[in-house]
């Protein structure tokens, strides 16, 4: 229980919330007509690379899902824009010889990366799993609300012609408020706790943009991945063969594997029936305990030793209730929408992450 309490009192345990070329070959032979057809054919290919490229900007994008979101523009050939309150931090982790072309905006320079962009991407925000004292509590929800009031306002005020079309927006599950035995979507209504309240709140800022900018808010569960996220928690334990549910083990665990998520964002920036609010969630929830075997045995570690409410509620106080409640919440519009997951199943995900 000792290394159990150590590795809960640990910053990088706890620093996690609960994530287009074709080619064409002319022959050496070819009439006039046929070169000026061509001509067309090469314009044509080259005004719709031209069109399909876009440049976005994001917050949050040195946190755990930013990072794999800018990797992931990179690789499509986007341009993007860091919009960050640390330029030496963000320079840190995207480097100008491997992001050639990337910008790095600090705060006072947002408003010129934000007009001419094509979309913005809001990922800011304090994380949840510490321990709540008022301060705290105050800066988990004025770390959201504050920086998409920003972003909208800066979008708001950006000359027509230079006005992002589409704003992605995250939330969160705990809009839906916590339930070991409710099912929620997109059309349920929201809780009552402080996590609705700052969802809800979020959600209203983000909502504010101007009517001709496509808003897509992305309610996101707990985000599985290698190098951050829940995991970054859960991990340590398993390995020290001190694995096991947090609390009961019977809240719902409502989790989606990053590269999903990631996906998810891209396909709400470049379509546009993805708007309004979508779960990001995989489509078969677990139970934490079956969540906890599964991380086990994918380990090769028992999980027979849980954390108890006490020692959770001693060391987090009301912050406890991150990982001692839960929901059960399905994907219904991104289902409806088409979106193919690539992890449906929580084992074949952490089977991905860890090899």
């Amino acid at each position: 229980m000792r290394n159990t309490m150590e590795l809960l009192r640990s910053p990088t345990s706890l620093s996690s919330s609960f994530a287009l070329s074709s080619a064409l070959s002319v022959p050496p032979s070819f009439s006039v007509g046929g070169t000026k057809r061509r001509l067309m054919v090469l314009c044509s290919s080259e005004k719709s690379e031209k069109e399909d490229k876009m440049t976005v900007s994001v917050t949050g994008a040195t946190g755990f899902i930013g990072r794999r979101l800018v990797h992931r523009l990179r690789s499509d050939n986007h341009s993007i824009r860091v919009l960050t309150r640390s330029k030496s931090k963000a320079e840190l982790i995207f480097p100008a010889k491997d992001f050639p072309g990337i910008v790095i905006a600090e705060e006072g320079e947002w408003r010129d990366s934000i007009q001419g962009s094509t979309a913005v991407v809001n990922l800011a925000g304090l994380p949840i799993s510490t321990r709540w004292s008022p301060e705290i509590k105050k800066e988990i929800k004025d770390s959201r609300v504050r920086v998409t009031s920003k972003v909208v306002e800066l979008i708001n005020n950006s000359p027509v012609d230079a006005r992002p079309t589409v704003l992605v927006s995250a939330t969160a599950v705990g809009y839906y408020g916590a339930s070991e035995t409710g099912v929620f979507d997109e059309k349920s209504p929201s809780g009552n706790d402080y996590l609705s309240e700052v969802c809800r709140e979020w959600e209203g800022t983000a909502l504010k943009a101007n009517k001709d900018v496509k808003v897509a808010l992305i309610r996101i569960g707990v985000v599985l991945g290698k190098d951050g996220g829940a995991l970054a928690m859960m991990i340590p334990f398993f390995q020290m063969f001190a694995g096991g549910p947090l609390g009961s083990g019977q809240q719902w665990f409502s989790w989606i594997h990053v590269d999903d998520l990631v996906n998810l964002i891209c396909e709400a920036l470049t379509k546009p029936s993805y708007q309004g609010v979508i779960n990001g969630t995989a489509p078969n929830p677990v139970r934490l305990g079956e969540m906890c075997q599964q991380l086990g045995s994918v380990l090769g570690r028992p999980s027979w030793l849980p954390v108890p409410d006490f020692a959770l509620k001693a060391l987090l106080g009301e912050g406890a209730t991150v990982v001692l409640e839960g929901q059960k919440v399905l994907p219904v519009r991104a289902k409806e929408l088409g979106f193919e997951f690539k992890y449906k199943y929580v084992k074949d995900a952490l089977r991905a992450i860890m090899q």
